[in-house]
């Protein structure tokens, strides 16, 4: 592996200005800087930020530590940690990531976070939730991604799930749908009371009756997915749809919404449209016809936390971030 001195040897200058070219570039003349750092490219020079943190020298690098809560784990919400990662990297700072794998986890994850002495903290989950957070982080510079303390005493980016829905109604509104089914996630999650709430006003906001609204949640588990198939058959008696468009609480359950549908031959948009929520990473795009779905905005999330820890703003408690409509042809 290359050292320092192969840098400066192969630049031809000094071990100080090859430090001057990773921690403080502004002070080298540009054909300098472009020297030594083309040196760094030739010899694919990593630089040892951990031995500078030991020796406590003015060329610290600053570094998020990141708890992640199924978040880099799952397949659903792993934008955060990526967007955390390159907005560090964009400042100079660096990052690492200690997931969580249960609740009864929470310990070790903190010792092994807090033993690397991060500047900062990012706690983030899989999904809007409530989260009681260990007493051992409540001293550090601490700001949570997609999740709220139970408190509320945090600072916090979550999606503004409720405009999202409720945009997204009003253009199903506009668009003349008046016989929704929705299928909302469970109950007991954040987001899928807010969603209801959200469709339930945009309903009322245009001047009809919420009582009409045909509203179902899915239970908690996995498992309970397959009673879209069940739910979306009961309205269809004689193999005709009493709706004419179904609201999904999130693109697994239009995934599944697609395929009885589609097996019925009812055909999308034509016969009944689908809206979606997540805009899923790589599955949006291979419905078909493509999936009009609101997108949760988990890249943003986890920039905005990561520019919350780097630019040292205040506790400015929770911040909602846009989930814009991302409209395709299922409606």
């Amino acid at each position: 592996m290359a050292s320092l001195k192969d840098v400066a040897r192969l630049a031809n200058v000094s071990l100080m200005t090859v430090s001057r070219a990773i921690n403080n570039p502004e002070l080298l003349k540009p054909e300098t800087l472009k020297q030594v750092q083309e040196a760094i490219r030739n010899l694919n020079y990593v630089p040892d930020f951990s031995a500078r943190k030991i020796r406590g020298k003015g060329s610290k690098v600053s570094t998020v530590g990141v708890l992640a809560l199924d978040t880099a784990t799952t397949p659903y919400s792993v934008e955060i940690i990526l967007s955390i990662e390159q907005t560090a990297r964009q400042f100079g700072w660096s990052s690492f990531v200690v997931n969580i794998t249960s609740n009864e986890d929470n310990e070790r994850a903190v010792r092994q976070l807090l033993s690397q002495r991060p500047d900062g903290i990012i706690y983030t989950t899989m999904g809007l939730r409530e989260v009681s957070i260990p007493e051992g982080l409540h001293k550090n510079h601490l700001v949570l991604a997609n999740c709220i303390d139970v408190q509320k005493r945090l600072p916090a980016y979550i999606p503004d799930d409720y405009n999202g829905q409720y945009n997204a109604m009003r253009k199903l509104i506009e668009k003349g749908y008046r016989k929704p089914l929705c299928l909302y996630i469970p109950k007991e999650t954040l987001a899928g009371n807010i969603r209801r709430k959200a469709v339930e006003s945009a309903w009322h906001d245009a001047g009809f009756a919420t009582e009409v609204l045909q509203q179902y949640h899915l239970a908690m588990g996995d498992e309970h997915y397959l009673d879209v198939v069940g739910l979306i058959n009961n309205h269809c008696k004689n193999g005709q749809p009493d709706f004419d468009v179904v609201v999904c609480g999130n693109d697994r359950i239009a995934f599944l919404a697609y395929q009885v549908l589609l097996g019925k031959g009812i055909h999308i948009p034509k016969d009944v449209a689908v809206l979606g929520y997540d805009n899923m990473i790589g599955v949006g795009e291979l419905f078909y016809p493509p999936l009009t779905t609101v997108v949760l905005p988990h890249y943003q999330l986890g920039e905005q936390a990561a520019l919350h820890i780097i630019e040292q703003r205040k506790n400015n408690g929770t911040q909602y971030v846009a989930c814009d409509l991302l409209e395709r042809s299922s409606i």
